[in-house]
């Protein structure tokens, strides 16, 4: 469980950094883990999901605009807009319960933005699962 949880918030990192310093999400995650020592597990299961979402952020951006009600994807925070691609991304995958995911999305918010972005991340990707469920039925 652990491994999974530092995954997200690595590859949230990096996300994050590579949107920032204009990078790919592979030299991100090497910056963001070069001091630190990670099993190999947790270092593929981040890359596996920073690559992804890095890949489709133009369509993970399209989902977060529709669900994202009165805000336009430039006025979400680079570090909301990194978890929320992340966290869709990942529930897009199949392999992991959306509702583990939405609260690992929560978790990080709270961690790195505050309380009003996880409320507002929590809302965006329950809208967006709920959707889902919707087509998928």
């Amino acid at each position: 469980m652990g491994k999974r949880n530092t995954s997200r918030r690595l590859a949230m990192q990096a996300l994050y950094q590579a949107d920032l310093a204009k990078i790919d999400t592979k030299t991100a995650l090497e910056n963001i883990t070069e001091a630190d020592k990670y099993i190999p597990e947790t270092l593929e299961f981040a890359a596996s999901l920073a690559n992804a979402a890095w890949a489709g952020k133009e369509g993970l951006d399209q989902v977060i605009s529709q669900f994202s009600i009165d805000w336009s994807l430039d006025r979400i925070g680079k570090v909301d807009r990194s978890i929320l691609r992340l966290a869709i991304q990942e529930i897009k995958m199949g392999d992991t319960p959306a509702s583990v995911i939405i609260n690992e999305a929560v978790e990080l918010a709270k961690k790195y933005s505050g309380q009003e972005a996880a409320k507002f991340i929590n809302g965006i990707l329950g809208s967006y699962v709920r959707n889902e469920a919707k087509g998928k039925g």
